[in-house]
């Protein structure tokens, strides 16, 4: 696993939104932070020696993960049950899916219900689908209601 996958797996996730912050760290988001999203996963690209990845890991899995050699308390986030991960041989890539899939089902069930609901609806807007084929006959009556419309004002 590497950065690419990672990214390329995160926003598959639904209403998964990437922002590049604090440097060189992508971060992803559940829904746009704009309007309430939250964080889920931060992946380092700096080769700096600090993680690489840190995430969400809820209060139940925390302790647990930190069992596991490479997994250290995020910094600055630990208090809120963020693991980060020194390394990608940490996880093979099945349980990379596995854990970053529940950090992203853990932040989307904290979502504020207002904010949750305002996905659900951008996902069933119109936005991005193709546009229906108008035809000939719909265009011309159209286009011959607009000049009608300017002649009108014009005399």
């Amino acid at each position: 696993m590497d950065a690419e996958r990672i990214r390329a797996f995160l926003l598959t996730l639904p209403h998964a939104v990437e922002t590049m912050q604090w440097g060189a760290n992508l971060v992803f988001w559940v829904g746009d932070k704009a309007i309430g999203g939250k964080m889920f996963a931060l992946v380092n690209l700096d080769a700096d020696g600090k993680a690489i990845i840190s995430y969400s890991a809820g209060p139940e899995r925390y302790s647990e993960l930190l069992e596991t050699e490479g997994i250290i308390p995020a910094p600055y986030m630990a208090r809120i049950d963020w693991v980060a991960v020194e390394r990608w041989n940490v996880f093979r890539t099945p349980e990379w899916e596995q854990e970053l899939r529940a950090a992203h089902a853990l932040t989307f069930a904290k979502l504020p219900p207002r904010t949750a609901g305002r996905k659900s609806r951008r996902k069933k807007s119109l936005i991005g689908r193709p546009r229906q084929p108008v035809s000939l006959v719909e265009n011309i009556v159209s286009t011959v209601a607009v000049e009608a419309t300017l002649s009108t004002r014009q005399s």
